[in-house]
């Protein structure tokens, strides 16, 4: 079995409060975390998830799948089934006829691990019913291939395409049977697919943070490692692994954020402090900072919430990192305690009090993560009157709408589960919430659970705040505003593929 060992903060040169203190910058920043896993010197120090995530839930890695599928391409091309320089038309010559154009002709398999192709953005958007596969390879050029950074996941979900076909196996059972079978990633991980069965190489993964951090650890140990059989393997080309998190491409033209700005290798970025990122949207983020032999492991939802990823970065450049380098200066590390339960049972003993409470602080700190309640911005400034907040049900007939809602009822309780409850006239369609609270759910239409709470905003305003968990890793956001005896329902939906029937504007009458 492949373990990582593990460590307090303190022996590793972390401290405690620095962690805490990330944390909570990211609390009051209203980042929805989900997970932290850190390491350092090839040790666990922290793991901790955000319920009603645990260790074992699976999470959608959006493009943090291409890195994967950049591993595997070089897995066959030490196998010699595959040429990095090679043009990526002769391995799928059905698709390629004499009106092929040059450009696309030219397209090497390098060009599209280093994210410079000749199409600018994800080509198979144009038009998601046709071969996702087959459009990179129809769709319209817009610039020489080998020159420009554009990020384009077809590139990645074609390379999938190709392993699955030159292996003759799905993707991720391929890259089990080649590598991840030696540091024991989850049986139970999978790849969501396209609508033509091919694995979503640009962004399907579905696996657990620890997963994630194993293979940063492999990449970190430039791909040898004991594994799970005891034996010491290379399992990785550490020539790939050098070219992969170098940098390579110029991303600061496209980038939104500074720290997508600092170049990019083989389907992995580079990122501010000198290192590089396994990145996918959303704050999937397994980051390795050499300098500091760390390796931080994140899963969040920041769509829909401008500079979320770079918060969490924030939160490890301008908390975390200075608290080690404080504690490295001064000295104060802990060298006396040598386990988590000489920690946790004697905190009367005088030496290091201060450093056992900081560990226990975090620790009680930790323990009672949850993905919060949405709650109200402090510039505000309101003095909301809770106890004239509307409580009770509530039914309104609905204006003609784009979704066929015929009837809103609405169920407050300021101590238990509320609900809305929007009906078309053949079927129901129901979110659970709490108020100031959390409630979870599933929707049975898609297979997905989620987490919802709301608050008042004002004294006729209610906020609901969804967070989906599972493949569809989001979250639906609804305001209620109550009149004297209408109401107006705003629902937006951020995710990327499906619950458009909550999105929208809806008005209706009491009655």
């Amino acid at each position: 079995m492949f373990t990582i060992k593990t460590a307090l903060p303190e022996e590793k040169g972390i401290p405690s409060g620095a962690i805490r203190n990330m944390l909570e910058y990211w609390n009051k920043k209203d980042v929805p975390m989900h997970s932290l896993l850190i390491m350092r010197g090839d040790e666990l120090v922290f793991e901790k998830y955000y319920a009603p995530y645990k260790a074992a839930t699976l999470h959608r890695m959006f493009s943090i799948t291409k890195s994967l599928v950049g591993i595997g391409i070089a897995l066959l091309t030490d196998e010699g089934k595959v040429s990095m320089d090679a043009s990526i038309c002769d391995y799928f010559p059905e698709y390629v006829t004499a009106d092929t154009h040059p450009w696309i002709k030219a397209t090497t398999i390098r060009n599209m691990l280093e994210m410079r192709t000749c199409h600018a953005a994800c080509t198979y958007k144009v038009d998601m019913t046709s071969d996702w596969v087959e459009s990179f390879f129809t769709v319209a050029p817009t610039h020489k291939p080998g020159t420009i950074f554009h990020y384009d996941t077809s590139a990645a979900h074609v390379l999938c395409a190709l392993i699955e076909k030159v292996s003759e196996m799905e993707f991720l059972d391929f890259m089990k049977n080649r590598l991840l079978k030696h540091v024991d990633f989850s049986e139970d991980s999978y790849m969501v697919k396209d609508p033509f069965g091919v694995s979503m190489g640009g962004s399907g993964l579905m696996a657990t943070p620890m997963d994630v951090l194993k293979v940063l650890y492999v990449l970190s140990k430039k791909g040898t490692i004991c594994c799970s059989d005891g034996q010491v393997r290379t399992l990785i080309n550490p020539e790939y692994i050098g070219a992969a998190t170098s940098n390579i491409s110029d991303t600061i033209m496209t980038s939104p954020l500074p720290s997508e700005g600092q170049g990019y290798g083989m389907q992995i970025w580079q990122n501010e402090k000198g290192g590089y990122v396994l990145f996918g949207m959303g704050g999937q983020l397994a980051i390795s900072i050499p300098s500091y032999d760390l390796l931080v492991m994140t899963t969040a939802d920041t769509q829909g919430m401008a500079g979320g990823n770079q918060i969490i970065y924030d939160g490890i450049y301008d908390v975390l990192l200075p608290g080690i380098e404080e504690d490295e200066h001064s000295s104060k590390s802990l060298n006396t305690i040598n386990s988590v339960d000489k920690v946790s049972n004697d905190f009367n003993n005088n030496s290091n009090t201060n450093l056992k409470l900081d560990y226990k602080n975090l620790m009680e700190y930790a323990d009672a993560l949850v993905i919060a309640p949405p709650r109200v911005p402090e510039s505000y400034l309101l003095k909301r009157s809770v106890s004239s907040a509307k409580s009770g049900c509530y039914s309104y007939s609905l204006s003609e709408n784009q979704h066929g809602y015929k009837k809103l009822m609405v169920s407050l309780s300021n101590d238990g589960a509320s609900s809305i409850v929007l009906s078309t006239e053949s079927e129901d369609r129901q979110i659970v919430f709490g108020i100031d609270s959390m409630q979870e759910g599933v929707f049975k239409k898609y297979n997905t659970a989620y987490t919802a709470g709301a608050t008042w905003l004002r004294d006729n305003v209610l906020f609901i705040k969804v967070h989906l968990i599972g493949e569809s890793v989001g979250s639906i956001r609804i305001e209620l505003y109550f009149g004297d005896d209408d109401i107006v329902l705003y629902m937006r939906k951020i995710e990327e593929t499906y619950f458009k029937e909550f999105d929208g504007h809806f008005y209706g009458h009491v009655g």
